[in-house]
């Protein structure tokens, strides 16, 4: 557990953002800003259990795999949670696929870094 301390605080984090009933926020010009930040969110949350899993020595396909399963069920439960759980809060489909397609993102990052970096011990 110890070796999953950042993810957690991450994970954490992320909980957290998504259940406290926040003030209206402001218009921006940056069109789907929300969905940018669930997008950045879940991607990091991703890089971070796979950084985890890096320095823990355990970065394999599987783990990868089970960290973003972790990821999407988290992004997904919290959606779920905010829809029937609060009251100023609403679930939202494209936050959801937001969500994942921040952890696929991510997913792929770690992948072409692993990749190099067996290339790299190869030479």
């Amino acid at each position: 557990m110890k070796r999953f301390v950042l993810s957690l605080v991450v994970a954490l984090a992320i909980v957290v953002a998504s259940l406290i009933p926040v003030p209206e926020i402001p218009q921006t010009d940056i069109p789907f800003a929300d969905k940018w930040a669930h997008w950045v969110m879940y991607g990091t949350l991703t890089l971070v259990i796979s950084y985890d899993l890096m320095r823990s020595k355990s970065l394999s396909i599987r783990n990868i795999v089970v960290g973003a399963v972790f990821a999407v069920v988290l992004g997904g439960l919290l959606e779920l949670m905010q829809a029937y759980c609060t009251s100023t809060r609403s679930g939202d489909w494209l936050d959801f696929y937001a969500n994942t397609f921040g952890v696929f993102c991510a997913v792929v990052i770690v992948l072409i870094y692993k990749k190099m970096h067996a290339w790299n011990r190869g030479c």
